[in-house]
């Protein structure tokens, strides 16, 4: 509990950039179809903007996510988050000042850059730090309460929208995303891996070396009460003096400060340490490693491209479907914000260390995909309520497949296995509003082929599914200790 306490002011900081991103989501619908088509239920250009929107930000954080989780494992969580959080402010304040077409283009053009950096990367960061902080076997609970930190968010957010007007929704959550940055910037402590935020071995702290020697011993004698050792690891077993000069005394020369050697060292390893930008080999490598970590890949990719599609459809789906605005979306966010925050706030922490990820993923993934079936059926405006109950068990899919991603990986790679998992979901968010769009337009318009306006949703539905087949098939292995994974770089189960 202690190191769970630790992590509060990552929790505010999370809770309050939700509540300011969650606030505008029951009224953006309304904002766009007032500035595309004003006095319309159902508009198909409103759908097909928001759907090559989504296209356009999935596509930059496919590329830049794994990117800043990256970085992240070398310079830190904290100064990574600053990049996102405070790009989030621009395109709201836009829209606090004013929603009309101009305005709302503008809006639209610059949130598809901003949201290109912040879209994954919060939630990635936000995971890679608290794998830092937390040991394997408490990480479940831990990500779960994190996902509930963002339920609450959402409920919070749209429940404040139910009662703001549509200025004052933007206006508050352009001061929401400020205070969020500034608590985040003052409060918010440095994660490194292994929870090293001081870099001592770069900054060239003698004591160091003192601590990492026995009895914190850093004089040469140990070299001299072990030969064999010298014999074993220098070639011909010649333990001369310019090995030691070349090899040894360049390792042990941080620590004197005045010393040549220790600032050459210092700058090859600043050189060759800092592995700015992840390959595509390593991350082709993240997913041969381990089978775990590609069938959540997997899991990602289906669950992603139907979270997707119901992101690009479903509110258009409501909107012509029963007249829906942007009261009623909030009401119903709201019963799926309280449900979800209870499961995971509550259940969660209680069946983490009883009932394996693996069953809590299948159950989360087979309610969600039941919620999502009943809404293409929905035949009266009462059924998009009561399919919101399932979202109590849905919630739980995403922070289980995480913390099995999670232990797939050594300390040193949590940013980078995090940014490839936010990839993935990204590449799927590429994919399904270019699917997704055109047929909820179709279907919602005159010239459908066949009378069924929730088709689109059905068929995202079946890609849920797709996800919750492939959850019943893995099999996550032990999870990978620090040591093994500062040895290998590669682990097969």
């Amino acid at each position: 509990m202690e190191k769970l306490a630790s992590l509060r002011h990552l929790f505010v900081t999370i809770f309050l950039g939700g509540f300011s991103g969650c606030v505008v989501i029951p009224a953006i619908t309304d904002v766009t179809m007032s500035a595309l088509c004003p006095g319309q239920d159902e508009c198909s250009l409103a759908i097909y903007l928001s759907g090559i929107q989504q296209a356009i930000v999935g596509v930059g954080t496919v590329v830049m996510t794994p990117i800043i989780g990256n970085l992240s494992d070398q310079y830190g969580r904290k100064a990574l988050l600053t990049i996102p959080m405070a790009l989030s402010i621009i395109p709201f304040a836009i829209l606090a000042y004013s929603r009309s077409q101009t305005s709302f283009y503008t809006y639209y053009g610059i949130r598809a850059v901003t949201a290109m950096v912040g879209e994954g990367s919060v939630n990635c960061l936000a995971l890679a730090y608290v794998a830092d902080n937390i040991s394997e076997g408490q990480r479940t609970s831990a990500f779960g309460i994190l996902s509930g930190v963002v339920s609450a968010a959402f409920v919070f957010g749209t429940l404040a929208a139910r009662f703001l007007s549509t200025a004052s929704t933007f206006q508050v959550a352009t001061l929401g995303s400020m205070i969020a940055t500034v608590y985040m910037r003052i409060f918010l402590k440095e994660s490194l891996p292994n929870g090293d935020s001081s870099q001592p071995f770069l900054k060239k702290e003698p004591g160091f070396l003192k601590e990492s020697l026995p009895n914190g011993d850093s004089s040469q004698p140990f070299l001299k009460k072990e030969p064999g050792f010298l014999k074993e690891t220098v070639p011909n077993g010649d333990s001369s003096q310019p090995f030691l000069k070349k090899e040894l005394a360049g390792n042990i020369s941080p620590l004197d400060d005045n010393s040549d050697s220790s600032s050459s060292s210092s700058e090859k390893i600043q050189e060759g340490g800092f592995k700015k930008i992840p390959a595509v080999g390593d991350l082709i490598s993240l997913l041969k490693c381990r089978a775990a970590f590609s069938q959540a890949a997997v899991i990602v990719f289906f669950n992603s491209l139907a979270e997707g599609g119901l992101q690009a459809s479903l509110l258009y789906f409501w909107k012509a479907q029963f007249h829906f605005n942007k009261d009623q979306f909030a009401d119903i966010m709201l019963i799926i914000g309280v449900m979800g925050t209870i499961s995971q706030l509550l259940f969660m922490p209680l069946l983490a260390p009883r009932v394996s990820e693996e069953k809590l993923l299948c159950i989360g993934l087979l309610t969600g995909s039941a919620h999502i079936f009943l809404n293409s059926i929905a035949w009266s405006f009462w059924v998009p309520y009561a399919a919101a109950a399932f979202a109590a068990a849905a919630v739980i899919a995403t922070p289980c497949v995480r913390s099995i991603v999670s232990k797939q990986v050594g300390p040193n790679e949590q940013g980078k296995a995090q940014g490839c998992i936010s990839g993935i979901s990204s590449s799927a968010q590429i994919i399904s509003p270019l699917i997704f769009s055109p047929l909820t337009a179709l279907f919602l318009s005159e010239g459908a082929p066949f009378h069924f306006p929730g088709f689109s949703i059905m068929c995202i539905a079946f890609a849920s599914m797709i996800a919750f087949i492939q959850s019943t098939m893995i099999r996550a292995g032990p999870p990978i200790s620090s040591q093994l994974a500062n040895n290998c770089n590669c682990i097969e189960p």
